[in-house]
C-alpha cells in the first residue's frame, strides 16, 4: 500500500478493494503486467544481487515507466510476519528491462516483494505486484502487537488516529529527538513521510495518501505529519513510516488495529 500522490491508484493504491473485494498488491499479475521470478541471494548473509523485470501482456519486458513520487519504480520487501521492512529503488536496465541491486539477507524466512510502477502511456493507472522469495535457514516469527510508539536511531514516532474498515480516517505522526519536536524533517519522495500500510495475513497494500501541499525543494516541516488511510475491512494493519533528515532516511514502525464500521458492528 501507499502514500502520497493525487491518482489514487499510483504507487500502492488500493483504493479499489473497497469497490471490487479486490486486495491490491498481493498478486504476480494484475491489469495485463506480470512480475517475472525473483533473483536473489539463497541464503542469509550471501552478497548477490536482487533482480526481475516486469512483463506485458505479450511476455516482452517493460522498460519504459512514468516517474511516481519521484521514482519510475519502488520496491518494498518485508518478511511474512512484517519483519525486515526495506523500501529501495532498483536501476532499471533499459536493455533487458531487467530491475537491480546489490542485495544481502540479514534474516532467514519467506519475504514479500513489491514492484510498485506506473508504465508509461496516456491515462496509465499506477500498477503493484508481489512476489514471494523464500530464504533459507531457522528463524523466530516476529508477533506483531499493537503499539503506537517507535524508537529509531535516537528519534521517538508516536502515531495518533483511529482505522475504521470502509472509511477514511486522518493518521497523525509525530516526530521527537531528544524529547523536542523535530522541524527538519526533509522531502523525501515528494513528502516530509512517506507511510507504507500492510494488511496483516495477506499484506496487501492499503491506500494511504499525505496531506497537504508537495513541498519544495529544500523546505523543511515537522514534527507532524498527516496522512489519508482507508482499511478495506477490520484486523490488525502493520505501518511504516519513512522520513528523512539531515539526508539520512529512518524508518519507524507500527501496528494498529481497524475497527469495524459502525453500522456493521451492530449488524
Amino acid at each position: 500500500m501507499d502514500t502520497h500522490g493525487e491518482d489514487q491508484n499510483a504507487h500502492g493504491g488500493a483504493g479499489t478493494e473497497t469497490a471490487a473485494h479486490a486486495p491490491n498488491g498481493v498478486s504476480i499479475e494484475a491489469d495485463g503486467y506480470l512480475l517475472s521470478p525473483v533473483t536473489a541471494p539463497g541464503a542469509v548473509g550471501e552478497a548477490g544481487e536482487l533482480r526481475f523485470q516486469v512483463l506485458d501482456a505479450s511476455g516482452h519486458p517493460v522498460t519504459e515507466y512514468m516517474s511516481s513520487h519521484e521514482r519510475e519504480l519502488h520496491t518494498i520487501v518485508v518478511r511474512s510476519d512484517g519483519d525486515g521492512f526495506r523500501h529501495v529503488h532498483p536501476v532499471l536496465d533499459e536493455a533487458s528491462g531487467v530491475w537491480s541491486l546489490p542485495w544481502t539477507w540479514d534474516a532467514a524466512g519467506s519475504y514479500r516483494l513489491y514492484a510498485d510502477f506506473t508504465p508509461a502511456g496516456e491515462d496509465a493507472e499506477g500498477v503493484t505486484l508481489s512476489r514471494t522469495v523464500d530464504v533459507v535457514g531457522e528463524f523466530a516469527p516476529v508477533v506483531a502487537e499493537p503499539t503506537r510508539r517507535s524508537e529509531v536511531d535516537g528519534f521517538v514516532v508516536t502515531l495518533d488516529g483511529e482505522l475504521t474498515a470502509g472509511t477514511t480516517g486522518e493518521l497523525t505522526l509525530t516526530v521527537e529527538r531528544d524529547g523536542r519536536p523535530v522541524t527538519e524533517l526533509e522531502p523525501y519522495l515528494g513528502a516530509f513521510g512517506h507511510l507504507v500500510a500492510l494488511r496483516q495475513g495477506d499484506l496487501a497494500f492499503l491506500h494511504v495518501h499525505p496531506e497537504g501541499e508537495e513541498p519544495d525543494a529544500g523546505a523543511t516541516g515537522g514534527p507532524e505529519i498527516a496522512f489519508a488511510a482507508n482499511a478495506p475491512t477490520p484486523g490488525r494493519y502493520l505501518l511504516y513510516l519513512d522520513f528523512q533528515v539531515d539526508g539520512q532516511v529512518h524508518t519507524a514502525e507500527f501496528v494498529v488495529d481497524a475497527s469495524a464500521a459502525a453500522e456493521e458492528a451492530h449488524r
